[in-house]
């Protein structure tokens, strides 16, 4: 059997990220893929109406609108348009309120009233210096940062609103509850320090480059790396899953699967401390999705949170700290944390007469296999009564059942680990290059490396760079502009 320069395991986003980078630096690659559709977390299907489409996990991307990979793949010169909506995400509270974040941070202080100032003293000097900010968290994690006063900037944040010292700065209920919102991303205890990075890096995104949806759906990001890949030579399979390592004819082999698959492919082959450390590696609280088919828009209590990409529903601060510990330690509260999507906000061609799609996610203990339609749909009609009239179908994920449709979201966990501060700062394990795995030639590159979960592309990224330097001696970094490949000297981030 043939040889090929590299073989990667899984197209998710990190995946073929990191195929568009081997393949553009010359590299012979073949990417397996076990469903019949690539993409993974950026899977965009019909659900119920051939004219309808749903994204399947991600739906809004405010990384591929930030990070250092997408700025360089410039999405937009490929034909994929990111849509920015008014309001990047909304927060709704009892009583008919809600707390709005504008695209513009001014309105947005000026609807905060009395915590407008301390809003704008919190978030105005990360739109400062966002891209450092951003290209600090989207690192490896593994060198002194670029930009000292952007690593200050947000250390001093992070320290202050991951101990729960933060939410002294304001004075209402609407801006605690606005930015814990932001903090739920991270999937974990609230407050702590990973929460309160997630809060500054997404919370600031949100006035700055946006979180927008692509038009037509997630799959369209993850179509354009695949032509990019297969326009520099690559080859996809897709409907077969990868067993065994040894089925790999290849000089390099990435993993764009969690440390659990890893094990199950080449754990035999693993040395023995380096198995047991990422036999420990923990997973965090479960997704549990429900996609609706609705005949009209949400009607919330508060009709401006119509105009938002992204909605949160948590309750006030108090609520989500509760509700999100409580999940974080395995225990079923019954009033989950939920996002809501409905991209026909910014895009109407997702919808039809009397046939709009909505997507929802429910924060729940890992491995919970309870159906989460029912929770979900209460959560939404706290906020927008008669939500469930405009119900025409529904589809429902359990978090136990999420690990069936994709193996690298185990049991539930659609991040591919924990995000404690250690699992933040050592993933998947404390090595210098995280890379790289004991056995020559075998790297891992999905989301359980840094710099950690969203569709940023930088996990692939950089364990491509690491492959590149490691196994075929090649230092330089392939041009990833639209257009024949070069290599161009640069550094990693």
């Amino acid at each position: 059997m043939s040889t090929t320069d590299v073989a990667i395991v899984g197209t998710g986003p990190n995946g073929l990220a990191a195929g568009v980078v081997l393949a553009r630096a010359g590299l012979r690659v073949e990417l397996h893929e076990a469903a019949d559709t690539i993409g993974g977390g950026l899977r965009t299907a019909s659900l119920f109406d051939s004219g309808v489409v749903h994204d399947i996990c991600s739906a809004v991307h405010p990384m591929a609108a930030a990070s250092p990979f997408f700025r360089a793949f410039d999405l937009a010169a490929r034909g994929v348009e990111l849509l920015q909506p008014e309001i990047g995400y909304a927060h709704p509270l009892d009583g008919g309120r809600a707390a709005l974040a504008h695209r513009s941070l001014a309105e947005t202080c000026a609807r905060l009233g009395a915590d407008g100032p301390a809003w704008h003293r919190l978030m105005s000097p990360l739109l400062e210096r966002s891209e450092a900010v951003v290209d600090l968290v989207l690192s490896g994690q593994r060198t002194l940062p670029r930009d000292p006063a952007a690593a200050l900037l947000l250390a001093s944040r992070v320290a202050v609103h991951g101990s729960g010292l933060g939410v002294r700065s304001f004075r209402g209920e609407e801006a605690p509850a606005l930015l814990a919102g932001v903090a739920t991303h991270a999937v974990g205890r609230l407050p702590s320090p990973a929460s309160a990075a997630v809060a500054m890096l997404l919370g600031h995104l949100a006035h700055g480059t946006g979180w927008p949806l692509p038009r037509g759906g997630s799959g369209r990001i993850a179509q354009a790396m695949a032509e990019d890949i297969t326009a520099h030579g690559g080859v996809l399979h897709t409907g077969h899953r990868v067993t065994d390592l040894a089925e790999l004819h290849a000089h390099a082999v990435l993993f764009d699967t969690s440390p659990k698959g890893l094990l199950a492919l080449a754990g035999g082959r693993l040395p023995r401390a380096y198995r047991r450390a990422l036999e420990r590696f923990r997973y965090g609280p479960g997704a549990a999705k429900v996609d609706f088919l609705v005949s009209e828009p949400v009607p919330w209590a508060d009709p401006a949170v119509g105009r938002a990409g992204t909605v949160h529903l948590g309750g006030t601060y108090s609520e989500m700290v509760r509700q999100e510990t409580a999940n974080a330690r395995g225990v079923r509260t019954g009033k989950p944390f939920v996002l809501v999507v409905d991209p026909a906000v910014v895009d109407p061609g997702r919808a039809l007469p009397g046939k709009r799609p909505l997507w929802a996610y429910a924060h729940v203990p890992n491995g919970d296999p309870t159906d989460p339609y029912d929770l979900v749909r209460a959560t939404i009609e706290r906020y927008a009564p008669g939500f469930g009239d405009t119900v025409v179908a529904h589809r429902s994920v359990a978090a136990a059942a999420y690990e069936a449709y994709n193996p690298n979201y185990v049991g539930g966990d659609i991040g591919s680990g924990a995000m404690t501060l250690r699992q933040s700062l050592a993933r998947p394990v404390p090595r210098l290059d995280p890379y790289r795995t004991p056995l020559p030639g075998v790297f891992l590159c999905s989301s359980a490396t840094p710099p950690g979960p969203s569709v940023h592309g930088m996990s692939g990224y950089l364990a491509a760079l690491s492959a590149l330097r490691h196994r075929f001696g090649i230092r330089d970094v392939p041009d990833l502009a639209p257009g024949p490949a070069s290599l161009a000297f640069a550094s990693p981030v």
